[in-house]
C-alpha cells in the first residue's frame, strides 16, 4: 500500500521499480529518501536504492551504512546505498515495511548515515565536495 504522507530525508522505505528497464532498477527494494519535501513537489521524492550486494569496486558513491534499517532483517547485515543511482520518483511507488496485518514501519536513518549518503550522491553526480 502506497504511503499517504511525504517522507522525511533519511527515511527508509520500500520502492517498487516495476516498469523500469534494465540496467535501471527493476524490482522492489529498500531506498533512502535524501532530500526534504520541496515546494511544488508534493508527489515526488528523491531517493537512492539500498542493496545487500557488496560493490565489486570501492567507489565513493557506494556508501556502506552503519546498520541495516530493514526491520525484518538483522541490524548487522551489511548494506550499501547506491548513491550513483539517485532518482526522483512518485510517492505512489513508495511504501513502508509491512510488519503485521495493519502495522507498518518507516525507519529513520541516523544523521551520520544520511550525511554520508548525501556526500556519496555528490560523488555519483561527478561533483565531489571541496576539500577544506
Amino acid at each position: 500500500m502506497a504511503i499517504n504522507f511525504h517522507p522525511r530525508a533519511g527515511q527508509i522505505l520500500m520502492c517498487d521499480f516495476k516498469g523500469f528497464v534494465k540496467p535501471e532498477m527493476v524490482k522492489v527494494r529498500p531506498v533512502m529518501v535524501v532530500s526534504p519535501r520541496l515546494p511544488h513537489r508534493s508527489s515526488i521524492a528523491t531517493i537512492v536504492p539500498i542493496s545487500l550486494t557488496a560493490p565489486v569496486h570501492s567507489e565513493p558513491y557506494v556508501v556502506r551504512l552503519s546498520k541495516n534499517y530493514h526491520p525484518a532483517e538483522s541490524d548487522d547485515l551489511a548494506c550499501w546505498a547506491k548513491c550513483d543511482m539517485l532518482m526522483n520518483i512518485g510517492l505512489h511507488r513508495l511504501q513502508g515495511f509491512k510488519l503485521d496485518r495493519r502495522k507498518w514501519a518507516t525507519p529513520q536513518a541516523n544523521a551520520k548515515d544520511l550525511h554520508a549518503v548525501r556526500i556519496g550522491v555528490l560523488y555519483g553526480l561527478g561533483m565531489p565536495p571541496k576539500q577544506e
